[in-house]
Formats: structure tokens, C-alpha cells, sequence
């Protein structure tokens, strides 16, 4: 159910990328180029290696990175379009919770829109507590207020606690 609807026909969109198994840098980047397919001007922030939150014993370190995207449809569609990506990398749709996985995409953000639903809640409901997306979230827009926020995303990654996993930012590209 979409609580407050997107204001433009295009959303700017937020998407989380994330992979534990496998070649998990071409994970990345089979995602980016297929999101790549409907947004040429994607935009992507440095890749981070961060040891798993929340995850079973013995998962492996994640690679995450955050994407920025048009898109031209529904938030909805967006999931389902990202699911789709999910699929082709051999994620499988049902799943244990915070398993390990070849490639979890999530969405942040899509513009103004407030979504609270069984399958799809944005902004995503964790974000601020989780340095692995803000970090990469803050190279893009640091300045960023996501609707129902009342910090930019730099005053939400600097309130963490020091506790929390720091990323480690390495010199690879998507």
C-alpha cells in the first residue's frame, strides 16, 4: 500500500546491493550492468567489504555498494525488477532469513514515496542503523533527507555508534 505517492513520473531510487558467496565482486556487477539496461546514468558508490550483521555463524564478509537510479514505474515494479536481477544470480526467492546469498538488492528509497506493505516498506525500515549502507549511500548524497527522516544521511551515519562494523572501502569498480 503506498501511503504517499511519488510526486513525478520518475523516482530517483536508492538501491542496496550486497553478496557473501561466490565471485561476489561479479555478482556486483551483473546487477549494475542489468540495472544499467533501464538507467544509462546509474550512479554507484565505491565498493565496501564489511563482515555480516545478523547473519548465521560463519557467513562470509559482504561486498555492498549503493546504487542511484531513474525509474520510470511503480516502487512495486521496481521490486519486482530487482527480484528478477535476484534470480538470474541464483538467489532463490524463498529463503532463510539473513542467510547467505549470491545477491541481495534492496530498495532504500524511491523518491518522496512512503510504501508500508506486506512485501515492499520504504524508505527501508533499517537503514539508518546499518553503516554498510549508509556509508556507501553517504558517497553519493551525503545531504540526502529521505521522507520521515529528519537528518540528511551524513547526520545519520555520523550518530552510529562507534561499536558498528566500519566498512573497508576498496579500490575496484562496478
Amino acid at each position: 500500500m503506498i501511503l504517499h505517492p511519488p510526486v513525478s513520473p520518475s523516482l530517483e531510487c536508492g538501491i542496496a546491493l550486497g553478496s557473501n558467496t561466490g565471485d561476489r565482486l561479479a555478482h556486483l556487477r551483473t546487477a549494475v550492468t542489468a540495472m544499467r539496461e533501464v538507467d544509462s546514468h546509474l550512479e554507484i558508490s565505491p565498493v565496501y567489504e564489511t563482515a555480516p550483521v545478523d547473519c548465521p555463524d560463519g557467513s562470509g564478509a559482504f561486498l555492498n555498494a549503493v546504487a542511484i537510479l531513474t525509474w520510470r514505474e511503480t516502487p512495486e515494479s521496481l521490486l519486482h525488477f530487482l527480484r528478477g536481477i535476484e534470480g538470474r544470480l541464483g538467489r532463490p526467492a524463498v529463503r532463510a532469513r539473513h542467510a547467505p546469498r549470491s545477491i541481495d538488492l534492496d530498495i532504500l528509497f524511491a523518491g518522496d514515496a512512503l510504501v508500508a506493505g506486506d512485501e515492499l516498506t520504504i524508505p527501508h525500515p533499517r537503514l539508518h542503523e546499518r553503516r554498510f549502507v549508509l556509508q556507501p549511500l553517504c558517497d553519493l548524497r551525503p545531504a540526502l533527507v529521505l521522507p520521515g527522516f529528519a537528518r540528511s544521511i551524513r547526520k545519520l551515519l555520523a550518530a552510529l555508534p562507534d561499536e558498528t562494523s566500519s566498512p573497508q572501502r576498496l579500490e575496484v569498480g562496478l
